[in-house]
């Protein structure tokens, strides 16, 4: 089982992007769970979601405090809310970020693997707002395999309908450009 853990701003499309990613794992036969944890909220504030892909039924009901990823879609969260913690030791960090991974591992003390992609920069030639949930799709699905990228088109038309092309280009293309530490 891979547990992902996906830190974003209310608004910022996090728990869609859990939906996404869980969808297509199911599509692939895979048992999957995609789920946010927010309150009273307002958009802006600091916002989680999470999303189990596994190949045996997933019998855990709770949220996921050990991720063996986290998808950070703005770098600032990384301090503001902790999004580090509990992250697995051989775990993996994808950041949004225009920095390259050298400069984040060491403004943010990371210790653990990271991917870095400019998310924002992607989103907005793309689809001409700095909306980057599924940019970072693209992103973990390069860092981890956690599903096949093409098991994310339909998810992506059924979602977004007339614009899923937008949206499929975005993700396919945050594939191709992310930057993995050790490659």
């Amino acid at each position: 089982m891979i547990e992902v853990r996906i830190h974003g701003r209310g608004g910022q499309g996090a728990v869609t992007s859990a939906e996404m990613v869980a969808l297509a794992a199911i599509s692939e036969g895979k048992y999957a769970q995609a789920f946010p944890s927010f309150g009273p909220e307002r958009r802006g504030a600091p916002v989680l979601a999470f999303v189990r892909v596994s190949s045996d039924p997933i019998k855990l009901r709770c949220d996921i405090r050990e991720p063996d990823v986290i998808v950070v879609l703005e770098a600032a969260l990384i301090t503001v809310a902790q999004a580090t913690a509990g992250l697995k030791k051989n775990g993996t960090i994808i950041i949004n970020t225009a920095k390259s991974i050298e400069q984040v591992k060491k403004e943010f003390t990371l210790t653990h693997r990271t991917a870095v992609l400019d998310a924002t920069k992607i989103a907005r030639e793309v689809l001409g707002l700095p909306i980057t949930n599924t940019t970072m799709i693209g992103a973990l699905v390069k860092a981890t395999g956690i599903v096949a990228i093409e098991s994310l088109t339909e998810p992506l038309k059924h979602r977004f309908g007339r614009i899923a092309s937008k949206n499929i280009q975005v993700c396919q293309r945050a594939y191709e450009e992310t930057i993995m530490e050790g490659n």
